[in-house]
């Protein structure tokens, strides 16, 4: 199954901004980026890494949870996303989504929750498998996201791999996969997610580069 791919973005130019300036009284911004493993880092970090990414849980979900598109009138093609606490808003500009989903939990009713951005339960949706997709432009696997960050967020390719053997190809190896095996059941995969993939994909203007297939 490819799960693995790289997905390269369109030359920024240079942009005049810097973290914590005031465009008026009583504003501040700051801006961020988000990686495709999920880890969250200020935009201008030079070294993005486990030691350099933002890991404090209650930061984490109150900055996801208030994320949203950006409609701000500022910066909109360069970070789609932002995050307003009060006066303050957080840009966010992402490598694939906003949304990266990086570990699976086990809910209170005995379904499963997805968890995703380093948020553990606080931010964590309901597992869905038969609404897994694998996005045939670059292999990679989405799932549902709340609906105020584009409705769709990334599986982090750790987590895909793990999952890679419960996925059945109905239609032969080179087409995406129509099944999905989970905890003894059998899932048909819907591909409902494509459209919202493929609109996410053409409004950020990104480029889609496939790379070899992940071992």
């Amino acid at each position: 199954m490819r799960v693995g791919a790289v997905l390269r973005l369109c030359a920024r130019p240079a942009l005049r901004h810097q973290q914590g300036q005031r465009p008026g009284p009583g504003s501040r911004e700051y801006f961020y980026y988000l990686d495709h493993q999920g880890q969250l880092f200020l935009d201008d970090t030079k070294v993005k890494n486990f030691i350099t990414c933002f890991k404090d849980v209650g930061f984490l979900s109150f900055f996801f949870k208030h994320l949203e598109r950006n409609r701000s009138g500022r910066y909109e093609a360069e970070f789609p996303f932002l995050s307003r606490c009060g006066r303050e808003r957080n840009f966010l500009r992402c490598e694939d989504l906003p949304v990266v989903f990086t570990q699976i939990l086990p809910g209170s009713d005995g379904n499963h929750l997805l968890s995703y951005c380093g948020g553990g339960a606080r931010l964590a949706v309901p597992f869905q498998p038969g609404m897994l997709t694998v996005f045939p432009e670059n292999g990679r696997l989405y799932h549902p996201a709340p609906d105020q960050a584009g409705g769709v967020g990334l599986v982090r390719s750790a987590l895909a791999s793990e999952w890679s053997l419960g996925f059945q190809f109905g239609e032969g190896s080179e087409r995406p996969p129509t099944h999905f095996l989970w905890e003894g059941r059998r899932y048909r995969l819907s591909g409902e997610l494509l459209g919202i993939l493929r609109a996410e994909k053409l409004g950020c203007g990104q480029e889609l580069e496939a790379a070899p297939a992940a071992s």
